[in-house]
């Protein structure tokens, strides 16, 4: 059985997950750019059975999404303000666990042939996509859940120029 914990920066808050992830997107979007205070987000989604909050309770901010238009749901630390996961009303039993809030994140893998990099028009100028990755323009689904095709990188490539004319041959049409 997998048993990974993590938690808030003061301590207040405490989490496990006691299953591997689903998945695990990074996005390249303004809203996670701004949520991390980074150039993306890692995050791995899991059942949202197999999370558990283990001490204290989160606060919750309810966002709605400028993309699908649905609630997004930001579970933090009240004391501290540490980000430690997302629930979401267009993907009810999922939970997506801000990477860096477990106690070694390391354990996640972010293996090309499995992320998914969504909104690499919008990346940081600087951001590199390593061969292999699996990439997206916006999001990996359209709102009704029909996944799109993936733009599989044939080379490290800066994450804007994925997409750019040219760059490399599309599969299939763009969301």
């Amino acid at each position: 059985m997998v048993n990974h914990a993590g938690g808030c920066i003061c301590g207040a808050l405490r989490f496990e997950v006691t299953a591997p992830p689903l998945r695990v997107t990074v996005c390249h979007c303004r809203w996670c750019q701004r949520a991390t205070g980074s150039a993306y987000m890692v995050e791995p989604v899991f059942d949202l059975a197999a999370l558990r909050v283990t001490r204290g309770t989160p606060a919750t901010y309810d966002h709605r999404s400028t993309g699908s238009g649905r609630l997004v749901h930001v579970h933090f630390c009240a004391a501290c303000g540490t980000k430690l996961f997302l629930t979401f009303e267009r993907f009810p039993g999922a939970a997506g666990v801000y990477a860096g809030s477990f106690d070694d994140p390391d354990w996640i893998a972010v293996r090309p042939e499995e992320a998914k990099h969504l909104y690499c028009e919008v990346a940081r100028p600087e951001t590199l996509l390593p061969a292999g990755a699996q990439a997206f323009p916006g999001h990996a689904r359209a709102n009704d859940g029909t996944p799109f095709e993936a733009r599989v990188v044939p080379a490290a490539l800066p994450a804007r120029q994925v997409f750019a004319p040219g760059a490399v041959d599309a599969p299939g049409p763009r969301p």
